[in-house]
């Protein structure tokens, strides 16, 4: 499994008294000197410096010298346009925001212009106060961006923890006690609600212990019954029970040398939990049926999402297992509670599942990210990759806006997301977008196979297959289950 961003009749603003602006250099692409000049005054009184170009090809000449923070970008320039030149800015500096300006603001040019990359889109005559804010906001997710990436490798040099992604401070004391705790030998109990990534911290606990070069064994101990979970942790001797056919192998012995991950472990009945008690006291256990003792040298590291002590206290979960398991605890907080490394994993997970479907990088827009952050994430981490997911295969452009987000994260249905992005859009319009993005997403809950996506609509292939063909709808092939 896997781990940001963003728009003159010139009115002088005050020159900026924080400093956010100081630093901060932005390329003006504009064929029409008024227009350059009109800007430069204006940016300049805001503190920003500014480099002016008068069309394409110097604007890229100067982008191959010198490193800017954001580009205003005419759509009409002699030569290339706006739109042809994006992709040549994007290929020299793939996450520098730019924002579109023209006077002919259609829905067409709007379109193109976000589907090509464009961070926004403003029209002339401009809002001086709605360009800067829309600047201010642009750069501010850029330089987001800038210091994500940094603290990755900061993150990556300290921790090494694959796709563990986090900044928040209550993170980097997991990621100290992780790094504290994996080369010992010690029990560990991870704590923490469904979603929040207990599984990638029991294998950066073990990739980081001189057990790495074992087994990593997990386990849901609360995806089958007693019987089945003691024959697959203890394995068994031929005629244990009736359907033992032949002798089989543990977990605990497949995990000799290694380490034991036992998820959901509240879960485990009263028995089992007596013989996993043994084999962290003695080192040994016995086969299913079997009479000779087994040792093994095997690391536990168990997981749970509910209160141990309590269950205790309710007589669910035995309490010389407790205290065995509860030698070193990490408690992993829920998404809810470190809200600022939520930009930091939506990044990383666009950009996985973006490679993942062989898709150019994606990024969200300003609202989609608003609602991302105040969203609770009931379902955690996890809940958040599979939105983001949903995203990136639903998006047709580089830029994903809140209405590719499931309505329960945004609070407004697609249809309202449809009609606020494009509201001159007719009914027919309307309701084939909603069509591709359903097709869309059965496919990708299909692995992209049309034929079992078929069956699911309950419609023959064949007219699947036209509207695919239609809708000029891209089929991916996916190698992930």
């Amino acid at each position: 499994m896997p781990e940001v961003e963003q728009p003159l009749n010139l009115q002088a603003s005050a020159p900026a008294t924080n400093g956010a602006s100081s630093g901060t250099s932005i390329l003006v692409i504009d064929d029409e000197a008024a227009i350059r000049e009109s800007l430069e005054v204006l940016l300049t009184l805001e503190g920003y410096t500014v480099r002016l170009t008068a069309d394409g090809e110097e604007g890229l000449r100067v982008l191959e010298l010198e490193n800017f923070d954001l580009v205003l970008l005419d759509l009409a320039l002699p030569g290339q346009s706006g739109i042809e030149l994006l992709p040549q800015i994007r290929e020299r500096q793939p996450e520098l925001p730019v924002i579109m300006i023209t006077a002919y603001g259609t829905v067409d040019n709007v379109v193109e212009a976000v589907r090509a990359g464009a961070e926004n889109f403003v029209q002339k005559p401009w809002d001086n106060e709605k360009l800067l804010a829309d600047i201010r906001s642009a750069v501010a997710r850029h330089r987001a961006e800038e210091e994500n990436l940094q603290l990755k490798r900061t993150l990556k040099q300290r921790y090494n923890f694959s796709n563990i992604v986090g900044k928040s401070e209550i993170m980097l004391r997991v990621f100290d006690l992780v790094a504290q705790v994996a080369p010992s030998r010690s029990t560990v109990l991870i704590q923490g609600e469904s979603g929040t990534g207990k599984e990638l911290i029991a294998k950066a606990i073990h990739s980081h212990s001189p057990r790495r070069d074992k087994p990593f064994v997990p386990i849901n101990t609360g995806a089958m019954p007693s019987e089945l979970l003691e024959s697959t942790l203890f394995g068994h001797v031929k005629g244990a029970f009736t359907s033992a056919i032949a002798s089989k192998k543990g977990l605990f012995e497949v995990a000799n040398g290694g380490t034991l991950f036992l998820d959901e472990i509240a879960t485990m009945g009263t028995d089992t939990q007596a013989k996993i008690l043994r084999v962290l006291q003695d080192r040994r256990f016995m086969h299913l049926g079997g009479i000779q003792e087994i040792q093994v040298d095997v690391r536990i590291i168990a997981a749970t999402n509910v209160d141990l002590r309590q269950a205790v206290r309710d007589g669910k979960f035995r309490e010389d297992l407790f205290y065995r398991l509860n030698v070193i605890t990490v408690d992993l907080p829920p998404l809810r509670s470190r809200r600022e490394d939520i930009p930091l994993l939506a990044q990383h997970f666009l950009d996985f599942y973006a490679k993942e479907n062989d898709m150019a990088p994606r990024k969200l827009s300003a609202d989609a990210m608003r609602a991302l952050v105040d969203y609770e994430w009931p379902g955690n981490v996890r809940e958040l990759e599979n939105s983001i997911e949903r995203g990136v295969v639903l998006s047709s452009g580089p830029i994903i806006g809140s209405d590719l987000l499931p309505g329960h994260i945004t609070g407004r249905s697609f249809q309202d997301a449809l009609l606020e992005h494009n509201p001159n859009a007719s009914l027919f319009n309307i309701l084939e977008d909603i069509e591709r993005r359903i097709i869309i997403e059965k496919l990708e809950r299909c692995n992209w196979n049309q034929t079992d996506a078929a069956e699911q609509f309950h419609i023959p292939l064949s007219t699947l297959n036209q509207k695919i063909k239609r809708m000029n709808i891209e089929i991916r092939k996916r190698g992930r289950e």
